[in-house]
C-alpha cells in the first residue's frame, strides 16, 4: 500500500472517534438525567477492553512511528473502534424507546401488504420448510462474526483506507438507525400481525420474544437499568441486521477469494431479518437503503476530504519557496 494511503488512513482512524465520543455523551446523558443505569461490570469490561486496545495502538505508534506494522495498528484499532460502537449505541437504542412515540406496526403492515409481501405468508412458509429454519438462524448470528472479520481482513490485506470507511459508515448508519427508530418505532411482525409465535412451532422466535419483553418494558417504566449482554435488539425500522449485511458486503468484496462467500454469507443474514428477527419487509428494504446511502456519504467525504489534504500539502510546498526568497 502507498505511503499516502497509510498516512489517510491514519488520519481517518483519528476521525472516527468523534462520533464515538459523540454517542458517549448522550448515553451519559441518558444516565445522569434521563433516569437510566447501566450494570458497570459488564459495560466496564467491554469499554474497558476497547480502551486498552485503543491505548495500545497510540502507544505502538508512539514509539514506532512510521515502522510501525499497519496491519497491527489499523486492525486493532478498528476492532476497538466497533467495540466501542456496539457497546454505547446498544443501551442508546433503548433510551430511544423511552420516549414512547406512537408503535407504528400496523403502517409498516399496511406497506408490506401494499407491495404483496404479507409477514404472514412468509413465516408459514418457513414453518412449513424446517431445513430453511435451520439455515436462517445460523445466517442470523453472521453480524457477530462479521463484525471481527472485516477489520481483521482489510487490515490483514491492507485496504486500511476501505477500513476507515467501513467504521465511519458503520457508525453513521447506526446513529442514522437510532433517530428513525425513535420516531417511528415498531415490535414485529406477530406483534402487529396480532399472532402469537406458538402458532408456528417450527419457527426460531426467541429473537422476537426478547425485544417484545424488553420493548414494552421499556416503554411502560419498567424497564430503567440496563445489562448489557441482556440486551435485545430492540429496533425495528430500519433493519440495522440488513443494513450490517450491505455494509459487510461492501467492505470485503474486493478481497479475493473471500468477498464472494461473504457476499453469500450476507445475503443470507438479509433474507433471514424478517423471519428471525421479526421484522417487517420494509424494514430490511429501509435497512439496505440506509447502508448504501451511508456507504455513498462516507466515500464521498473521504474523497473530499483527501482532495482537501493534498491540496493544502501543495500549496504548503508552493509557499516555502516564497518564504526563502523573503528571507
Amino acid at each position: 500500500m502507498a505511503e499516502s494511503d497509510t498516512r489517510l488512513a491514519w488520519r481517518l482512524f483519528n476521525l472516527n472517534w468523534i462520533p464515538i465520543a459523540a454517542m458517549s455523551s448522550v448515553l451519559l446523558l441518558a444516565v445522569l438525567f434521563g433516569g437510566f443505569s447501566v450494570e458497570p461490570k459488564a459495560f466496564g469490561v467491554m469499554s474497558g477492553m476497547a480502551g486498552q486496545f485503543a491505548l495500545m495502538v497510540y502507544l505502538y505508534f508512539w514509539a514506532r512511528g512510521s515502522a510501525a506494522d499497519p496491519k497491527l495498528l489499523f486492525g486493532l484499532g478498528a476492532i476497538a473502534q466497533l467495540l466501542l460502537i456496539v457497546v454505547i449505541m446498544g443501551p442508546l437504542t433503548y433510551v430511544a424507546l423511552a420516549l414512547n412515540w406512537p408503535l407504528q406496526d400496523h403502517t409498516f403492515l399496511a406497506i408490506d401488504r401494499a407491495m404483496g409481501l404479507d409477514p404472514e405468508a412468509i413465516i408459514s412458509f418457513v414453518n412449513d420448510h424446517a431445513w430453511l429454519m435451520t439455515a436462517l438462524v445460523t445466517s442470523y448470528g453472521f453480524i457477530k462474526w462479521f463484525l471481527l472479520a472485516v477489520p481483521i481482513i482489510l487490515a490483514a490485506t491492507l485496504r486500511l483506507v476501505r477500513l476507515q470507511q467501513f467504521v465511519a459508515a458503520f457508525s453513521l448508519a447506526l446513529a442514522i438507525t437510532l433517530v428513525i427508530s425513535t420516531l417511528v418505532p415498531a415490535v414485529g411482525t406477530f406483534y402487529g400481525l396480532n399472532i402469537s409465535p406458538a402458532d408456528f412451532p417450527s419457527v426460531h422466535t426467541k429473537v422476537y420474544e426478547a425485544q417484545l419483553r424488553d420493548i414494552l418494558a421499556v416503554r411502560s417504566g419498567v424497564l430503567r437499568h440496563l445489562e448489557l449482554f441482556e440486551l435485545a435488539g430492540v429496533v425495528s425500522f430500519p433493519s440495522f441486521h440488513a443494513a450490517s449485511g450491505v455494509l459487510y458486503l461492501w467492505a470485503l468484496w474486493p478481497v479475493r477469494g473471500i468477498g464472494i462467500v461473504a457476499a453469500a454469507m450476507n445475503v443470507l443474514m438479509i433474507a433471514s431479518t424478517p423471519v428471525i428477527g421479526a421484522h417487517y419487509v420494509i424494514d430490511v428494504i429501509g435497512g439496505v437503503l440506509l447502508a448504501v446511502t451511508c456507504i455513498a456519504v462516507v466515500k464521498y467525504g473521504v474523497a473530499f476530504f483527501s482532495g482537501r489534504a493534498t491540496a493544502a500539502k501543495i500549496d504548503y510546498v508552493r509557499a516555502r519557496p516564497l518564504e526563502a526568497d523573503a528571507r
